[in-house]
């Protein structure tokens, strides 16, 4: 999440505020003041993790009408492949009617020190996005 959050505060990123919250610690109030969404998680038994979906089982319903179009992007820590992770994620996504940025970056087998590198490049893609588009 450093990472993330280390592109996303890019020093030519100028309208862009960012903030990281926990899943256990995040709710739908951050969803409902949010802009857009960075998802994290671990792969869980090809699945995500615990925290992730206890995050969506408490906002899921107090967001849905609310934030229909929310721009998202997810990135997940597979030890293996990650796509049971990715899919779960995209089918509550689909269902949140939430709009990617692009596809979830899946970082997957042992750590790998480009990890870095692809996690900060997914935070200073979103966050320039954001950036555009609060100067138009």
């Amino acid at each position: 999440m450093a990472a993330v959050l280390r592109g996303a505060g890019h020093k030519d990123i100028e309208n862009v505020q960012c903030r990281a919250r926990a899943p256990l610690e995040a709710g739908p109030e951050d969803v409902l003041k949010a802009d857009a969404i960075i998802l994290g998680t671990t792969e869980n038994l090809a699945y995500m993790s615990g925290a992730l979906k206890d995050f969506f089982d408490r906002s899921y319903y107090q967001v849905l009408e609310k934030k229909q179009g929310l721009p998202v992007a997810c990135f997940i820590r597979a030890g293996s492949d990650g796509t049971g992770t990715k899919r779960a994620i995209e089918t509550i996504v689909t269902g949140l009617k939430w709009r990617w940025f692009q596809p979830p970056l899946i970082l997957r087998g042992e750590w790998q020190e480009e990890f870095e590198e692809q996690a900060e490049t997914l935070g200073m893609s979103v966050a320039a996005q954001l950036d555009l588009l609060a100067v138009d």
